[in-house]
């Protein structure tokens, strides 16, 4: 399987790759969505120059873990995927060559809080999460963490990366309560519902995450705030909405562009660090992927396959009908909204802008860029690509200490 796969890859056969996905692999990545990552991959690296002989070893949940070396021109990654008893690719995930173990950042220290494991939710989809509570009696300040689009786990790992742990253990050693949890999409992915929206994704946990912050004695039950990154932040108003205890939103890079729209945009902005005709190709289906989502043709019955990302009717229509900045305009809490400029997926001109204009005059509202952040508010310099998403970093200091101290004076 694991030399059928490599072949694929030699012949860029995205199409016929993702024929041996699991269900829920094959539900979470397009072939255009494969081919897009693996041109910017490539690309960010002067391109392929050649894909060496797979590597097998024992993996988690009887599993066999496959790894692909990918040489470049000015460097290589690793492809990784597990190969399961059915026969199928299950997990799949592009790594850096000599991939790096997360290290706590320096700003952190083990020894100021405590960590301990939560349940939230009941039922099937009742997920795990993680609860960091400063040490001492408090009562303290609380943030539920919600991470970005995609099956992401509760560190919202990316490659060596682990943002919102970064975020928990920088603020728990602030003398603020942390609790993040992995997403629905991570934990569960095969037992999704067909019609699953970003409010199912989001919303139960979410809310069951500040019930349970609300019953710990460390924490002021009235000081419980959502910190979203990326698709988390865009969600945080609605959860707000629902819940109005809610004492203030912090939004991370929260994009408030038509998802399908930036889905596009982004595309275009990969595609041009690898052009050619495949690259093109991805971009125009892509394209006309987005353009169903934005016309009256969208309906409920409508195949996943004919959208983008793999997403099914039921999330595209759901999405289409939330507008995250005129929801968080009708919200009276303090917010603090903080944007990467070096952020190629979410904007300063597509995406902050928005929020500017609605929220720019309201004394409650803090808005920040931080220049040198990218979208997982790692600092760096020159423009963004994927490849640097592969190299080992930590959220900015400044970034933690500001959401600390905003959140100490609520």
């Amino acid at each position: 399987m694991a030399q059928g796969f490599a072949a694929l890859l030699r012949a860029e056969d995205f199409a016929e790759i993702v024929k041996l996905f699991a269900p829920p692999l094959r539900a979470a990545v397009s072939a255009e969505a494969l081919r897009l990552a693996w041109a910017a991959e490539a690309g960010g690296q002067g391109g392929v120059r050649r894909i060496g002989e797979p590597v097998s070893e024992p993996g988690e949940a009887g599993l066999v873990r496959v790894r692909i070396p990918v040489a470049c021109a000015n460097g290589g990654f690793t492809v990784v995927t597990s190969v399961g008893d059915d026969g199928l690719l299950h997990g799949l995930r592009l790594a850096p060559e000599n991939e790096a173990e997360w290290q706590p950042p320096h700003y952190a220290d083990p020894a100021r809080f405590t960590e301990r494991e939560v349940l939230l939710g009941t039922g099937p989809l009742a997920v795990p999460g993680t609860l960091s509570l400063p040490v001492g009696p408090g009562p303290w300040p609380a943030a539920v963490l919600l991470g970005g689009g995609g099956a992401f786990d509760r560190d919202e790992s990316s490659g060596p990366n682990k943002p919102l742990k970064d975020l928990a253990w920088g603020l728990a050693s602030r003398q603020v309560a942390v609790l993040r949890f992995d997403k629905a999409t991570f934990a569960h992915p095969d037992r999704l519902p067909p019609d699953f929206t970003m409010a199912d994704e989001y919303l139960p946990h979410a809310l069951a995450a500040v019930q349970l912050l609300r019953q710990q004695p460390e924490v002021a039950a009235d000081r419980i705030h959502l910190l979203g990154h990326s698709m988390g932040g865009k969600v945080a108003p609605r959860i707000a909405a629902a819940d109005p205890s809610i004492a203030g939103l912090v939004l991370l890079a929260a994009d408030a562009q038509p998802m399908h729209e930036a889905a596009v945009r982004v595309a275009r902005h990969l595609a041009a660090l690898a052009p050619g005709p495949s690259t093109d190709e991805a971009v125009a289906a892509l394209t006309r992927q987005a353009a169903l989502v934005s016309g009256p043709e969208l309906t409920p019955d409508i195949p996943s396959e004919m959208l983008p990302l793999g997403f099914s009717a039921a999330y595209w229509l759901d999405l289409r009908g939330y507008d995250p900045v005129a929801t968080a305009a009708g919200l009276a809490c303090p917010m603090l909204i903080l944007q990467g400029g070096r952020d190629y997926q979410v904007t300063v001109a597509d995406d902050l802008t928005h929020w500017q204009a609605a929220l720019a005059d309201r004394p409650e509202v803090a808005i920040r860029i931080h220049r040198d952040a990218n979208h997982l508010f790692i600092p760096g310099s020159g423009p963004a690509t994927p490849a640097e998403y592969a190299l080992p970093g930590h959220v900015e200091p400044a970034v933690v200490a500001e959401i600390a101290t905003w959140l100490a004076r609520r």
